[in-house]
């Protein structure tokens, strides 16, 4: 299934220059896998050390946050998206 995926502007280094692209996976879990796999240098912005997703980062499944699901292994659906939101501060 290909799905949407959304990264914020500050991360398009990491894409080479993409904000909107398109990846192709079965699960949810799998979407998460090659994002990382595609683009290794969002790991580091994404995932602590620990594999946790990072405080200030959101992963949004469509509508839901993925802090909020118990199990990633969830069958894509055509139209799923995947966004990457993170917070900036700074003063």
């Amino acid at each position: 299934m290909v799905i949407a995926v959304s990264i914020p502007s500050l991360l398009r280094d990491c894409t080479g220059g993409r904000v909107n692209f398109e990846l192709e996976a079965r699960t949810l879990q799998e979407a998460l896998d090659q994002l990382t796999a595609s683009y290794p240098q969002l790991r580091v912005h994404l995932w602590s050390e620990s594999g946790q997703v990072r405080k200030h980062v959101l992963l949004y499944y469509n509508d839901t946050n993925i802090a909020w699901l118990n199990d990633f292994d969830i069958q894509l659906q055509p139209g799923d998206k995947l966004t990457v939101f993170q917070a900036v501060s700074g003063g």
